[in-house]
């Protein structure tokens, strides 16, 4: 029942399995990866259930390659793939490691550093669409600022608005049957990162020349950073059509990014995650973006990646327990008792019905003495995680 299969959509970042543990205090404890260690991982992550798997240009090629080393990379990888069985659904731009973004990559207030972003991007988007993504992630983790007279904020939007236009322009002009997800992070590696958010990047993405190419890619671990709650954020991207990926892993609040194994830290969380994904039918890419602890070998990465598929089924298992329970949909539907009373005034507007709710006498008593019994049904949500119910 547990058991990853391709079908379920389940795809991997290369900077996820081969983190190689490095931290701000410490040295790497696994090997760095290499063109051979990524062409044998690609079998390693087929024969556990995997989709795809996802990376950033230079997690692939090296940043100073010739376009013939590029190329050469490229085919030998999409080789490796083939022989996997696997896809590249997405693709990203490091557009944060180099010493040249370091006050930013498109917000950068260094003309020759945004030109170079975009030339960047630009090749990025290639290789990606090379590889068959369909879409291309941006993340802007040094698009912000510790200096606030270092950068004004508004030019600093405008930047980010005519980068992300001048892409858009680029794939339509190139044909490519690519889509932009964006996404948000409040802070780290910069103090304060611009578009903190995701519903900041949704209101973003209205303002660009054509918001269709353009949708998001909420992490949990990044809402959590800010204290919020991700399957609100999760639920807003998908009320307005834009969740055209997402990232899944494990986070404490107020912490460092963590990037916990997915269900690691905040099972109530994950499990209301997944269940609004498979309820309202997310049909795209289920990614793990997160890291295997820094005390693991490379055995323990796959312990990793296995988990982060096994506890997705787990926990889509106890959502068609949670639909399927009696007691919990009669407490639900108690919520919605009075729904046929008021009916009619909750239709969309028009005069007789506006002057009809103006008239009507509510018991606001009767309704503030009501029990919503929210204590019993989150101890059977509870129950049923824990599985005794």
């Amino acid at each position: 029942m547990y058991v990853p299969r391709p079908e379920h959509h389940f795809t991997f970042g290369m900077w996820t399995y081969a983190n190689a543990g490095r931290d701000p205090f410490g040295d790497p404890v696994r090997p760095l990866p290499d063109l051979d260690f990524h062409c044998a991982a690609a079998a390693k992550l087929a024969e556990l259930g995997a989709y795809g798997v996802n990376l950033h240009d230079n997690d692939l090629v090296p940043i100073d390659a010739t376009a013939a080393e590029r190329d050469a990379i490229a085919r030998r990888y999409a080789q490796a793939l083939a022989d996997a069985g696997l896809c590249v659904p997405m693709a990203t731009t490091n557009l944060f490691s180099h010493p040249v973004f370091k006050d930013g990559a498109f917000t950068s207030p260094v003309p020759s550093v945004r030109a170079y972003a975009l030339q960047k991007a630009m090749l990025g988007i290639d290789l990606g669409v090379q590889l068959g993504a369909k879409i291309y992630v941006f993340w802007g983790g040094r698009e912000g600022s510790e200096v606030d007279a270092g950068k004004d904020p508004v030019d600093s939007i405008k930047r980010y608005r005519d980068a992300f236009n001048y892409l858009i322009a680029y794939a339509k002009d190139q044909g490519y049957d690519i889509k932009f997800a964006l996404e948000a992070k409040p802070n780290e590696p910069r103090g304060h990162i611009f578009l903190p958010t995701t519903g900041a990047m949704l209101g973003f993405i209205a303002t660009l020349d054509d918001p269709t190419q353009c949708g998001v890619n909420p992490e949990v671990a990044h809402e959590t950073m800010a204290g919020l709650n991700f399957p609100h954020a999760v639920a807003q991207a998908m009320d307005a059509g834009k969740l055209f990926h997402i990232d899944l892993n494990d986070q404490e609040p107020g912490r460092y990014d963590q990037d916990f194994r997915f269900g690691a830290a905040n099972l109530k969380s994950s499990f209301f995650l997944v269940k609004l994904l498979e309820d309202r039918g997310y049909a795209g890419m289920k990614h793990f973006d997160a890291h295997a602890y820094r005390t693991e070998d490379r055995d323990g990465v796959w312990d990793f990646c296995r988990g982060c598929m096994r506890t997705y089924l787990i926990l889509q298992e106890k959502v068609a327990r949670f639909n399927a329970d009696a007691e919990i949909q009669g407490l639900i539907a108690d919520l919605l008792a009075d729904r046929d009373q008021v009916a009619g005034y909750l239709a969309p507007y028009s005069g007789p019905q506006a002057a009809a709710l103006k008239a009507h006498s509510f018991d606001i008593d009767a309704l503030g003495r009501r029990g919503s019994r929210l204590e019993l049904l989150d101890q059977l949500t509870v129950e049923l995680l824990l599985g005794v119910r």
